[in-house]
């Protein structure tokens, strides 16, 4: 990516962020008042979802954009990150059993969802786009890929799912358990296109060079947000933190280490 188009990336980032966390502003002093006296919190991530959670080759120890943000939001908390891998979509109904005290892989806030769990404010807002071959040149919008006879992978369990069916209709989808094996579909020819969040899209790019690339047109936008158990009393200084991660300019220092020095 050049410096220009590194810069739009970040500048985009840095304001959907601003724009997800201005209704929760701390009023600049940097403390939360709450303390959690040490407690270890059980964050739920896929590591399989590049850059807000993966295992790096030749790695044991996972990072991402999830890791580096709870691991900031508990020295705020006074609290200890334990991160626990957790498959797609169990997640999302383990953590409201009660199994993890939070999950953190750039969950969609959806009503369907608020039913069983309680959301932190959002941290960010993406569009899901689709993301095509390098050398694509078969169709350039989403109204071709629609019209044609081409094939759609996605992960089984999310809004880029839905969001799929409604395009094209499940006959034509191929689902996956990880966006990664849906990547690596798209690669082999396998399927045609993958519908899938812009952000995360920036990271398998990055890890693919040139073999992938995504439409400049958007799908749609979902807000993301941590999930907890219902009546959690993690949500308010979660909530709390975010603000004051945004008010001094914390999130947008991982926007840009995960969204754009990542991909580069």
């Amino acid at each position: 990516m050049n410096k220009t188009a590194k810069l739009v990336v970040l500048a985009a980032v840095v304001a959907i962020v601003a724009a997800a966390c201005s209704s929760s502003s701390s009023g600049g002093d940097g403390a939360t008042g709450d303390d959690l006296g040490g407690k270890t919190i059980t964050v739920a991530v896929e590591n399989a979802y590049p850059p807000y959670n993966f295992i790096p080759e030749g790695s044991t120890e996972g990072q991402g954009w999830d890791y580096d943000a709870w691991n900031e939001i508990c020295k705020r908390l006074n609290c200890k990150a334990e991160f626990v891998e957790a498959g797609w979509p169990a997640v999302i109904d383990e953590t409201a059993q009660g199994q993890y005290d939070t999950a953190a892989d750039g969950i969609s806030i959806t009503d369907e969802r608020k039913e069983i769990v309680d959301f932190s404010d959002p941290y960010m807002v993406i569009e899901q786009k689709l993301m095509v071959r390098g050398d694509e040149d078969r169709f350039s919008t989403v109204d071709e890929f629609v019209s044609g006879d081409y094939r759609l992978g996605t992960q089984v369990g999310t809004t880029n799912y839905e969001l799929g069916v409604e395009l094209v209709g499940d006959g034509r989808i191929d689902a996956f358990d990880q966006f990664g094996l849906a990547v690596q579909a798209l690669i082999n020819g396998d399927v045609d296109a993958v519908i899938i969040d812009d952000t995360a899209g920036q990271g398998y790019k990055g890890a693919n060079a040139d073999k992938v690339k995504l439409l400049d047109e958007a799908l749609q936008s979902d807000p993301l947000g941590f999930i907890f158990p219902k009546g959690s009393d993690l949500v308010e200084p979660v909530n709390k933190v975010l603000a004051e991660m945004k008010a001094d300019g914390t999130l947008d220092e991982l926007a840009n280490k995960w969204f754009v020095e990542f991909e580069s």
